[in-house]
């Protein structure tokens, strides 16, 4: 389970008011957000891309619990990037370190959409870790 990191500066984010919809294109799957039932999973930020997809049992991985202490929960976000809150410097820092990075990146942990629009979000293939366990 993630908590917050005591070491950085706290992340401003405005929370989604109404539903929005998360599609993870390589994964072929859309899941609908809904503000009634964030957090779902207690990993990242409340309603953050991470949260939204771990509730919705949609694979990524996430080393550090989603408390901006490493990059493998790097996303691409190919549409509606524009409702999501700015990148912290701990962001910025950890993203420095994944591979592929594009100026569409985000750490899914850390990128939380207000709702306003519906997202289009890419998990890197480097970032499939296909030797996991089962969910218990």
């Amino acid at each position: 389970m993630g908590g917050q990191n005591p070491y950085i500066e706290q992340v401003e984010f405005v929370p989604a008011t109404k539903k929005f919809k998360i599609t993870f294109v390589r994964e072929g799957q859309t899941v609908e957000a809904d503000p009634e039932k964030i957090p779902y999973d207690h990993n990242g930020l409340p309603g953050s891309i991470l949260d939204v997809a771990l509730g919705h049992h949609v694979g990524l991985d996430h080393a550090c619990g989603g408390v901006v202490a490493c990059s493998t929960c790097h996303v691409i976000v190919h549409q509606g990037l524009e409702s999501c809150n700015e990148a912290s410097d701990a962001e910025l820092d950890q993203l420095d370190e994944a591979p592929g990075v594009t100026p569409k990146s985000r750490l899914s942990c850390q990128c939380v959409p207000d709702g306003t629009a519906d997202l289009v979000v890419e998990i890197p293939e480097w970032n499939k870790n296909y030797a996991r366990e089962t969910e218990h």
